[in-house]
């Protein structure tokens, strides 16, 4: 299955990425009909359990990333990304994508932020967001809704994350 996946997780990779850096969007023309054709091809390719992986690997994207997405770090788009790859890839190699995007995030990240002139404001927001869970006003600070912070698009570090991660399985 895994290689099977590799050309249209590619493709939708790709555009994904060019959108998200263009327009800071990720669209669902394209990750819901790749999220659909995920579980169709699983199913197709490997029947019942080839569906059960496909929708264990779209429902872990869906907690972790859906978790970070009700903290205000993320955007529903990689949500949906991250849930569509996992209908394709499954659990096992989207866990290893998922720990691999989260590496290459971090660095981006940082990078993002010493470019921009921000990284002392970045690392400040980050100790808000994890010390100040509790703090109401620090949670409505920290979504993407507000206009003031910076916001990095993340589709080009899954894309990094998921593409290694056919390689490792």
């Amino acid at each position: 299955m895994h290689s099977f996946a590799w050309w249209p997780t590619l493709i939708v990779l790709s555009v994904a990425t060019f959108t998200d850096l263009r327009s800071r969007r990720i669209p669902n023309w394209l990750v819901v009909p790749f999220m659909v054709l995920g579980l169709v091809a699983s199913a197709w390719l490997h029947g019942w359990h080839g569906l059960g992986q496909a929708f264990a690997g779209l429902g872990l994207a869906l907690l972790l990333y859906g978790f970070l997405f009700w903290m205000g770090g993320m955007g529903a788009g990689d949500v949906k990304l991250a849930a569509a790859i996992g209908a394709w890839i499954g659990p096992n190699q989207l866990f290893f994508a998922l720990i691999v995007t989260a590496m290459v995030g971090g660095i981006m990240a940082l990078g993002w932020a010493v470019w921009g002139g921000f990284l002392k404001e970045l690392l400040n927001g980050a100790s808000d967001l994890t010390f100040g869970l509790g703090n109401k006003e620090v949670r409505e600070e920290m979504t993407l809704g507000n206009k003031k912070k910076h916001k990095m698009p993340y589709a080009p570090a899954i894309a990094i994350g998921t593409l290694l991660s056919f390689f490792a399985h």
